[in-house]
């Protein structure tokens, strides 16, 4: 990947994840939180495999599917708890 074509998707990246991160903050109902804070993790996997794509490190993309993990379990337990109340039935 050319520099310039990384570093432009980095300031992209960073810029889309200010805006996730104030979409949380401002949020009035609890799905639309939920799908943004779906959509910053996706946000911080892709800035992680650009790292890893950078450095050249295995280790980061290991990093980031364990991060896409956790990330859907958290986004399933989130919905189900907005919809019915409880994680456990």
């Amino acid at each position: 990947m050319h520099p310039a074509m990384f570093y432009l998707a980095v300031v992209w990246l960073v810029a889309l994840i200010g805006a996730s991160a104030l979409v949380v903050i401002a949020a009035r109902g609890p799905l639309v939180r939920i799908l943004a804070l779906d959509t910053l993790t996706l946000l911080l996997i892709a800035l992680l495999t650009l790292f890893a794509q950078a450095t050249s490190a295995a280790h980061y993309l290991d990093a980031a599917l364990a991060f896409a993990l956790l990330s859907f379990i958290g986004t399933l337990a989130a919905a189900r708890y907005a919809s019915e109340g409880s994680l456990f039935s």
